[in-house]
């Protein structure tokens, strides 16, 4: 009978040590389970060393059979002394005897409902422990998300503040390139200059006339007002929090655009949209335009997204 009853025990999935105490302790499957129930707190070490000890238990005289155990403190009474020792531990009493009372056994019926009793609070206690898993894991799941997303929004902002960085070194380098072509330029015409005057003094000499003054140098044409104002460029951008209204340098880059509304006014910036004529600006080649570049001056008007 022990030895089906520890079968059973094992196969619910109680730790052997404690499941061959319980059969020790206990008369029957619904008892053991009882006890283990009782005791599913209490450290293995402590329960072995009770049982080592065992509990202090007067013995009924005069040949007198003794039918349970009784504690003398309380009254309660015990069919089992590892009931009574389970009671001993759990409440401090100390004073048992042996009684002749004999505690009525459980019924069929009674046992088959204990017994039932007993493994729906055991399932019971497993859900409890495996929703309490559940969300733990919930929990963790949730951190994990948030560092990604976190690392994820910080590669971004990287990668965007490495963008304007290289679209302001290339607009700089389109800068220097423009101003070394035009000293270059320059030092053509000065060359040629140079050479037309000097062919002039020549031929002058030959025919016997007087040298020519150098002809005073013209002066630079004054830009007309309608290119002056193709340095800048106002642009409407229209953005989920209202229209931003914003005057910028023609150079500036789309890229520089979109930080800046990200910096004042908290606006995160995947692409620029132009209704008319009908043009959509995204990606590193887009973004890395500036405004004359992408055809924005002298003003514009752009949906942000």
């Amino acid at each position: 009978m022990s030895q089906s009853v520890l079968e059973q025990l094992l196969e619910m999935g109680f730790d052997k040590s404690r499941a061959e105490l319980a059969v020790k302790k206990s008369d029957g499957l619904p008892d053991a389970m009882d006890w283990l129930e009782k005791t599913q707190d209490t450290p293995l070490e402590e329960l072995l060393e009770e049982e080592e000890n065992g509990t202090n238990i007067a013995k009924v005289g005069d040949g007198t059979v003794a039918m349970s155990l009784v504690c003398n403190e309380c009254g309660k009474k015990f069919r089992t002394q590892g009931e009574a020792e389970f009671h001993a531990n759990k409440s401090g009493h100390t004073d048992f005897a042996e009684s002749t009372e004999e505690i009525a056994p459980l019924t069929e019926e009674e046992k088959k409902k204990r017994l039932e009793e007993l493994r729906e609070r055991i399932k019971a206690k497993r859900a409890g422990q495996s929703a309490v898993e559940k969300e733990e894991q919930k929990r963790n799941e949730q951190i994990r998300q948030k560092a990604t997303r976190e690392s994820h929004e910080l590669k971004e902002e990287l990668q965007r503040k490495e963008q304007i960085k290289e679209a302001a070194k290339k607009r700089q380098e389109k800068i220097d390139d423009m101003e070394a072509k035009k000293r270059i330029k320059a030092k053509i015409e000065a060359d040629k200059e140079e050479r037309r005057r000097k062919a002039e003094e020549a031929k002058a000499a030959r025919e016997g006339r007087s040298i020519p003054a150098p002809a005073a140098p013209v002066p630079a044409a004054t830009p007309s007002r309608p290119a002056a104002s193709h340095n800048e460029t106002r642009l409407r951008l229209q953005t989920s929090n209202g229209n931003v209204m914003k005057t910028f340098p023609a150079d500036t880059t789309l890229f520089e655009v979109a930080q800046l509304l990200e910096s004042e006014n908290g606006v995160i910036v995947t692409k620029f949209v132009q209704n008319f004529p009908r043009k959509i600006f995204e990606g590193n080649l887009d973004l890395g335009k500036t405004l004359k570049e992408a055809g924005l001056v002298p003003s514009a008007a752009l949906i942000v997204q």
